[in-house]
Protein backbone atom coordinates (compact mmCIF):
# COMPACT_ATOMS: atom_id res chain seq x y z
CA UNK A 1 0.00 0.00 0.00
CA UNK A 2 1.34 3.29 -1.36
CA UNK A 3 1.10 6.15 1.50
CA UNK A 4 1.60 9.42 -0.05
CA UNK A 5 2.89 13.07 1.12
CA UNK A 6 -0.84 13.86 1.57
CA UNK A 7 -1.51 11.27 3.94
CA UNK A 8 0.99 11.56 6.07
CA UNK A 9 0.22 15.52 6.44
CA UNK A 10 -3.65 14.42 7.08
CA UNK A 11 -2.63 12.10 9.82
CA UNK A 12 -0.19 14.83 11.36
CA UNK A 13 -3.09 17.76 10.95
CA UNK A 14 -5.34 15.43 13.41
CA UNK A 15 -2.02 14.82 15.77
CA UNK A 16 -1.51 18.22 15.75
CA UNK A 17 1.99 18.20 14.42
CA UNK A 18 4.14 19.38 12.16
CA UNK A 19 7.08 18.72 9.85
CA UNK A 20 9.00 19.64 7.27
CA UNK A 21 9.26 18.58 3.52
CA UNK A 22 11.98 16.06 3.89
CA UNK A 23 10.24 14.48 7.19
CA UNK A 24 7.23 13.53 5.22
CA UNK A 25 8.67 12.55 2.43
CA UNK A 26 10.94 9.95 4.33
CA UNK A 27 7.70 8.84 6.49
CA UNK A 28 5.74 8.64 3.60
CA UNK A 29 8.02 5.89 2.14
CA UNK A 30 9.15 4.49 5.63
CA UNK A 31 5.08 4.01 6.41
CA UNK A 32 5.01 2.52 2.83
CA UNK A 33 7.80 -0.27 3.43
CA UNK A 34 6.13 -1.39 6.77
CA UNK A 35 2.21 -1.96 5.28
CA UNK A 36 4.41 -3.66 2.10
CA UNK A 37 5.98 -5.90 4.76
CA UNK A 38 2.26 -6.26 6.64
CA UNK A 39 0.95 -7.24 3.49
CA UNK A 40 3.96 -9.64 2.52
CA UNK A 41 2.86 -11.64 6.01
CA UNK A 42 -0.55 -11.56 4.69
CA UNK A 43 0.13 -13.97 2.25
CA UNK A 44 1.13 -16.54 4.61
CA UNK A 45 -0.95 -19.99 5.02
CA UNK A 46 -1.60 -19.98 9.00
CA UNK A 47 -4.74 -22.58 8.35
CA UNK A 48 -2.62 -25.20 10.04
CA UNK A 49 -1.36 -22.99 13.25
CA UNK A 50 -3.30 -23.20 16.56
CA UNK A 51 -3.92 -19.86 17.04
CA UNK A 52 -2.25 -18.47 20.68
CA UNK A 53 -1.55 -15.77 22.80
CA UNK A 54 1.71 -16.72 24.19
CA UNK A 55 4.07 -19.63 22.72
CA UNK A 56 4.84 -20.75 26.34
CA UNK A 57 2.85 -22.53 28.50
CA UNK A 58 1.58 -20.36 31.41
CA UNK A 59 0.90 -20.92 34.93
CA UNK A 60 -0.29 -18.48 37.36
CA UNK A 61 2.09 -18.44 40.31
CA UNK A 62 -0.14 -15.76 42.34
CA UNK A 63 -2.26 -17.64 45.70
CA UNK A 64 -5.74 -17.72 45.17
CA UNK A 65 -8.11 -14.59 46.17
CA UNK A 66 -10.10 -15.17 48.69
CA UNK A 67 -12.04 -12.26 51.07
CA UNK A 68 -11.63 -12.19 54.47
CA UNK A 69 -14.06 -11.01 57.19
CA UNK A 70 -11.72 -8.29 58.91
CA UNK A 71 -12.77 -5.70 61.39
CA UNK A 72 -10.40 -2.67 60.19
CA UNK A 73 -10.79 -0.79 63.23
CA UNK A 74 -9.60 -3.14 65.73
CA UNK A 75 -6.82 -3.95 63.40
CA UNK A 76 -5.97 -0.06 63.22
CA UNK A 77 -6.41 0.39 67.21
CA UNK A 78 -4.36 -2.61 67.83
CA UNK A 79 -1.30 -0.98 66.65
CA UNK A 80 -2.31 2.73 68.09
CA UNK A 81 0.09 3.91 70.13
CA UNK A 82 -2.99 5.57 72.95
CA UNK A 83 -6.25 4.55 72.54
CA UNK A 84 -9.57 5.04 74.29
CA UNK A 85 -12.08 2.39 74.14
CA UNK A 86 -13.32 2.21 70.16
CA UNK A 87 -11.32 5.13 69.69
CA UNK A 88 -7.73 6.64 68.77
CA UNK A 89 -6.33 9.21 71.46
CA UNK A 90 -4.51 12.35 70.47
CA UNK A 91 -2.91 15.14 72.12
CA UNK A 92 -4.94 18.17 72.01
CA UNK A 93 -4.16 20.51 69.15
CA UNK A 94 -3.13 24.22 70.19
CA UNK A 95 -5.33 26.79 69.64
CA UNK A 96 -8.59 24.50 69.44
CA UNK A 97 -10.88 24.40 72.19
CA UNK A 98 -12.16 20.78 73.13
Amino acid sequence: MKITVEDVEYVAKLSFLSFEEEDKEKFSQELSAILDYVDKLAELDTTSIKPTAHVLPLKNVFRDDFAVKQDINEVALEIAPDKAGRYFRISSIPGIDA
